[in-house]
């Protein structure tokens, strides 16, 4: 049974609905452990979703309410037995198929999906992470805008200069998804291109030769995690740090997946890595486009993603200045003064 009341300027509607005769075991498994799910769809259809015993009120603009509510009838039917967080987002992309709205609500679809009591922290300004750092929090306005594109698009791509919090903040996300048990593993990735070296001029065995490369994510791991935290989960493979060219061939479920230096990617690079993420998955990739490493006329994987996935839905783009810079005040001087030394080098070229 459901009944509406239009409300607003926007031809938006309240619709109320109950599953008569009720059944308690289908109620449960259609919203979710601590109503996950209906986080989920609500999230997906841009609407507000409130339940209380069988009965629902959904509350939004009416195409999107009015999809909702039936999403809900369907998967009520199929609720004899616990819907799984995959069958959930298979069952809202149908949905969103059927009715050509897919492209519209897809960069909404994983938010909730992937950490669904993240996203309702992501409302007011002071967005706060559960880690081992209590006072973590995003300190200028392009972090904040930046920790909302984390928590609400399934890719998201964070570019900037050093010591703008890039690559913290998303590992710092990642964990508190790991803390919320949104995500099952922590996946964190570079290329192993740095400034001329390579990895055969390092000594020792393969784990040895790629360490330097990963030190700066390990760094951050140890002070939100803390050591001993850090190594249980490697010992429980909840936690794994590889090289990028280790990701070619995988399908990452489930995972919070980190691409860190991706300015030293190729397009090819790039592309394999984008089309690794799998269902319940987010992806943060961050770099640094006024330090590629790459060699001369070889084009940055970055650079190029950026141009190529700028209109495409469920992806967000954050750019950080040397106003974001959280390290040493000389720090931002030293950006800014690269940075007038580069514009100045491209006008002479012109």
């Amino acid at each position: 049974m459901t009944t509406c009341g239009r409300f607003g300027d926007n031809a938006r509607l309240i619709l109320r609905h109950a599953f008569i005769p009720p059944d308690n075991a289908r109620l449960a498994n259609l919203s979710g452990s601590l109503d996950e799910h209906l986080r989920t769809l609500a999230a997906a259809f841009d609407v507000k979703i409130q339940r209380r015993n069988e009965s629902f009120r959904v509350e939004g603009a009416r195409a999107n309410a009015e999809r909702a509510v039936g999403l809900l009838q369907q998967l009520y039917g199929r609720a004899v037995r616990p819907i799984g967080g995959d069958e959930l987002e298979l069952a809202i992309l149908e949905a969103m198929a059927d009715d050509g709205a897919r492209a519209e609500a897809a960069g909404r679809n994983g938010a909730a999906a992937a950490l669904p009591a993240a996203t309702e922290a992501s409302a007011g300004p002071d967005l706060r992470l559960r880690t081992r750092r209590s006072d973590l929090a995003a300190r200028t306005p392009n972090q904040v805008a930046y920790l909302k594109n984390i928590l609400g698009h399934d890719i998201t791509f964070g570019i900037g200069p050093a010591g703008t919090g890039k690559t913290y903040l998303a590992v710092a996300c990642a964990v508190d998804a790991l803390e919320r048990n949104a995500v099952q593993r922590i996946i964190l990735t570079r290329p192993a291109v740095e400034a001329g070296e390579r990895l055969g001029f390092l000594p020792g065995d393969l784990a040895q030769k790629v360490d330097p490369y990963l030190r700066p994510l390990y760094d951050a791991l140890y002070e939100l995690m803390g050591l001993d935290r850090v190594a249980k989960a490697f010992e429980k493979a909840t936690l794994e740090v590889a090289p990028l060219a280790f990701m070619r061939g995988r399908t990452l479920n489930h995972a919070f997946v980190i691409l860190d230096e991706a300015q030293n990617t190729t397009p090819e690079q790039m592309k394999m890595f984008l089309t690794r993420i799998g269902f319940g998955s987010k992806a943060v990739v961050t770099g640094d486009v006024s330090q590629i490493d790459l060699p001369k006329g070889t084009d940055s994987g970055l650079v190029q993603a950026e141009r190529i996935l700028r209109r495409v839905e469920g992806i967000a783009t954050t750019h950080f200045t040397s106003a974001d810079v959280v390290r040493h005040p000389l720090v931002a001087r030293i950006v800014e003064a690269y940075g007038r030394a580069d514009k100045a080098r491209d006008e002479e070229r012109r």
